[in-house]
């Protein structure tokens, strides 16, 4: 890390808070049934999220429906609770993957180094298969946010190696005056 870099790190927050969407209709639906989220990625970020001593300040699970998915990532933005938005799952390219299309309207400035050492990343992990993910960045309401695929492998090379290094440190720029 650079000179300049660790001195913009040394004074960012060391404890941030959290929300998690995870989008996915069969995980809806089966919420709708049993009451239970039963989402194994969205437990993965929360672990993950608190055993590196952050909050989790909201977790919603919401069908892939693109106003369902915006209403969620608002709430999540307009909340005095929140620092850091994290979806899971919607990312791919099938007709019904539309995370993106919900999200990335609601940016006003994107991180597109984000998802290019993601796909990188995964390059290194599953090959060429990384190409199909869209997965992206940006800050909105002075808050970082980040949409990830929906595998578990994902939202852990994602979350240790790109979001829980550079949150705070987003959070900080993007709250400046």
């Amino acid at each position: 890390m650079s000179e300049t870099a660790a001195k913009h790190k040394a004074d960012v927050p060391k404890i941030l808070n959290f929300a998690v969407i995870v989008c996915s209709t069969s995980r809806y639906e089966e919420y709708l049934k049993t009451g239970k989220y039963g989402d194994q990625s969205g437990d993965l970020i929360v672990q993950i999220v608190k055993s590196n001593g952050h909050r989790v300040t909201m977790r919603r699970l919401v069908s892939d429906d693109k106003q369902e998915i915006q209403r969620a990532v608002l709430r999540a933005l307009r909340s005095r609770k929140t620092d850091v938005v994290v979806t899971s799952g919607g990312t791919g390219i099938s007709p019904k993957d539309v995370t993106i299309e919900a999200v990335q309207p609601l940016l006003e400035k994107d991180l597109p180094g984000f998802g290019q050492l993601f796909r990188m990343l995964s390059y290194e992990k599953i090959g060429s298969p990384a190409l199909l993910t869209r997965a992206i960045a940006g800050v909105a309401y002075g808050k970082p946010v980040f949409c990830l695929p929906g595998s578990p492998q994902s939202v852990s090379l994602a979350l240790e190696n790109l979001i829980l290094p550079e949150a705070g440190h987003i959070l900080k720029h993007a709250r400046e005056k």
